[in-house]
């Protein structure tokens, strides 16, 4: 169902997989979402903007690889950068680069919030390359 008219992936489709790949990244920093989250802080991460760059099409069974990082950390906001690359079959190729931010919201006001402290270790001590 992922397959358009065309016999490439739908575009939107690609954002569904982003939203996966940070579910595993939540589960990978210790903060379970939405549990390990919202029910602890009572705030919650909403998406603010998404940029997404298509450079080729990805095709009905192929395997697909996202990585996923956080780039920024700012007092209520967090940036993700993704790329999305076929694994399978070679050639091998990067196929979506995007870049979304999120804002961390009081659920009451729903008015920016600063991030958790906490959070921000976590993400500190699990990227490779800090956050600026």
């Amino acid at each position: 169902m992922e397959v358009d008219m065309q016999k490439v992936v739908f575009n939107g489709h690609y954002l569904t997989y982003i939203d996966t790949a940070v579910a595993e990244h939540w589960r990978a920093i210790g903060l379970p979402y939405p549990d390990g989250y919202v029910s602890k802080y009572g705030t919650d991460l909403f998406l603010r903007k998404s940029t997404v760059e298509y450079r080729a099409p990805a095709h009905y069974d192929e395997v697909l690889e996202i990585r996923v990082r956080v780039a920024r950390l700012g007092r209520s906001s967090m940036t993700y950068l993704f790329e999305i690359e076929r694994v399978e079959p070679a050639p091998a190729g990067m196929l979506v680069t995007a870049e979304l931010i999120y804002v961390n919201a009081d659920l009451g006001s729903m008015m920016p919030t600063p991030l958790p402290t906490e959070l921000r270790s976590l993400v500190l001590q699990y990227e490779m390359t800090a956050p600026g």
